[in-house]
């Protein structure tokens, strides 16, 4: 019986996929909610993530063709991992803006309430499940000292220590809160919510009834509860959106978001360069290396989410501390492992942007970065808009679906990268020998068009579940195709400028104009019928590349126009099929 035997050499590479992905997703997934809690509004939001994917798609070639340049691959890819976890960190430490918790205090029907208007509409389920909740919440509230509320202190309930000179400007005290008699009146272009107060409990620890006969009182307070529904329904910016550009914070956590982008966008295209000089003529087992990126993404976001909420019980906010540490603590211990990564550029280039030009004019080239940028197109609506889709068709079903689709788009997320990626990036060596890449960027533009029109057709929001499988079709393979045809076909010594290229090309460009197009069809057709345009699109690619692939070989074989290296090609084909084992990938 022959022995298991261990690729030492490739190892590390397995580790950092691993390590770099449970790193990097337990912060990427909630990056846009923290800048929210940090009082950056949806417009500004926006604003960031329109600039980082530009910024990760000029970092990506430049970086790349300074790699091999001057020979550094290893060195920037352990800085780069250094300074991602570094900016996990400054963005958590990053300074908030204020906001504004302020809230009316008054008396209502001989019963003392504070309300708040809330733009756009009020969520029915939302509503519901709050009014369903028999708790009380502890409120502490400091109000505004006027004429009313003197009389309501003085004359009702005769607190007297609140009426002698001198008279204080401000009235601190507790509150406490049924949830359940929460009130919402629908307005034009909003809703006024409203809570009432069962008692108070003043700094002396005086407690009165929060009672108010005959009292017109009416006052504004500051508010501060113990509860994350309330907290989220009086919390605003204190800011206009116009005002948040001339601030310091917006300009740091900018600043600390670009950097994080550009360092992760480095970091992943030299990774991948410097995996594949270290499979030499074996570009074909890339994703037997890249299925642990999958595992640890997988694995480690889906658990990260139930951490939050577990360190975010009782508090008025959630708490990101365990992602932001855990992430920059797995970042930290990837470098550790990466710098046992036995690397040596071996293949030079004597003129980088010669080559890359020369490259840049061959037929087949074109038509694979036109490839990169439709899949990146149709990655970008499934990455943007699906936990969208999902939250309309649940919203449709009534609030006992709703109430679950959080779990729903966890167990979407471990479908997408345990039951779809990983297998196929498994099997990705087998296919692409088996069709060929070009064949395979075919089957990826099919796949993508079922996966989407069948998003499209579904009613019932669990339905999604088996559909996501394709995520291993149209992510995991694609992902693997792009990475190794890139690396076969990347002129000799301009391999991480190459990888670097088609990643800007795919995320850059593909991934910004599907977010776009996206953006603005959802806004007017709504989901489902983008989800179908988008799959028949790509349906309609898949015949369009077919043809452009015949057209390619039809002039080829009449010509002697430069064609990417057949002998790699041929190579991976006849790769071993029995190293296909965990031990010997």
């Amino acid at each position: 019986m022959m022995g298991l035997q261990i690729n030492k050499k490739l190892l590390p590479m397995k580790f950092h996929y691993f390590l770099y992905n449970a790193g990097t997703g337990p912060v990427v997934a909630y990056l846009s909610s923290y800048a929210r809690q940090l009082g950056f509004s949806s417009v500004v939001v926006g604003l960031i993530y329109t600039i980082l994917p530009v910024s990760g798609m000029l970092a990506k070639p430049l970086f790349g063709s300074i790699a091999d340049r001057f020979h550094c691959h290893k060195q920037l890819f352990l800085v780069n991992q250094l300074v991602t976890a570094v900016t996990f960190l400054a963005i958590f430490y990053s300074p908030k803006i204020e906001l504004n918790h302020s809230v009316d205090f008054s008396c209502q029907n001989s019963e003392l309430t504070f309300s708040t208007y809330m733009a756009g509409n009020l969520d029915k389920c939302t509503m519901e499940q709050i009014k369903k909740d028999e708790t009380i919440k502890q409120c502490q509230m400091n109000c505004k000292v006027d004429a009313n509320l003197t009389s309501l202190l003085c004359d009702e309930w005769k607190l007297k220590e609140y009426c002698d000179p001198p008279y204080a400007e401000s009235l601190p005290f507790t509150a406490y809160v049924p949830k359940s008699k929460m009130t919402a009146i629908r307005q034009k272009d909003g809703s006024i919510v409203s809570f009432g107060i069962s008692n108070i409990t003043f700094e002396n620890n005086t407690i009165t009834e929060a009672k108010c006969q005959g009292s017109s009182m009416f006052t504004t307070c500051v508010l501060e509860c113990d509860d994350y529904d309330i907290m989220q329904m009086v919390t605003k910016p204190a800011i206009a959106d116009s005002d948040a550009y001339n601030m310091y914070q917006f300009w740091f956590f900018l600043a600390f978001m670009i950097l994080m982008w550009v360092s992760m966008a480095i970091t992943v295209s030299i990774g991948d360069a410097i995996c594949f000089e270290l499979l030499g003529d074996e570009p074909g087992k890339y994703g037997y290396q890249r299925l642990f990126g999958s595992l640890g993404w997988g694995f480690i976001a889906a658990i990260t989410g139930v951490l939050i909420d577990l360190f975010s019980k009782g508090k008025a906010e959630k708490d990101y501390t365990i992602a932001f540490y855990m992430g920059a603590s797995f970042l930290v211990l990837d470098f550790v492992i990466s710098s046992r990564v036995q690397h040596k550029q071996t293949r030079m280039s004597s003129n980088i942007l010669r080559d890359i030009g020369k490259w840049l004019l061959n037929a087949r080239i074109i038509v694979f970065l036109l490839w990169c940028v439709a899949v990146g197109m149709c990655t970008g609506l499934i990455w943007n808009f699906l936990y969208w889709l999902l939250e309309d068709l649940a919203a449709s079903k009534g609030c006992d679906a709703k109430a679950h689709i959080k779990t729903l788009q966890g167990l979407v997320q471990a479908v997408q990268c345990l039951g779809g990626e990983v297998p196929f990036l498994f099997l990705s060596g087998r296919i692409l020998k088996k069709i060929g890449h070009e064949n395979t960027m075919s089957l990826i533009l099919l796949g993508l068009g079922c996966r989407l029109v069948l998003h499209s057709l579904v009613t019932n929001p669990w339905l999604t579940l088996p559909v996501e499988l394709f995520n291993g079709l149209t992510f995991g393979l694609a992902f693997a195709c792009m990475a190794s045809y890139a690396s076969i076909v990347a002129p000799p010594g301009t391999e991480a400028t190459v990888q670097g290229m088609v990643g800007a090309v795919f995320e850059g460009i593909g991934v910004s104009l599907g977010s776009t197009v996206a953006g603005l069809s959802y806004n007017k057709y709504g989901g489902s019928l983008t989800f179908r345009y988008f799959g028949f699109s790509s349906f309609i690619l898949c015949i369009v590349h077919v043809a452009a692939q015949y057209v390619i070989k039809v002039r080829e074989s009449q010509t002697t126009q430069y064609s990417p290296p057949k002998k790699t090609l041929e190579k991976i084909k006849a790769a071993d099929h029995q190293e296909l084992t965990f031990f010997q990938l």
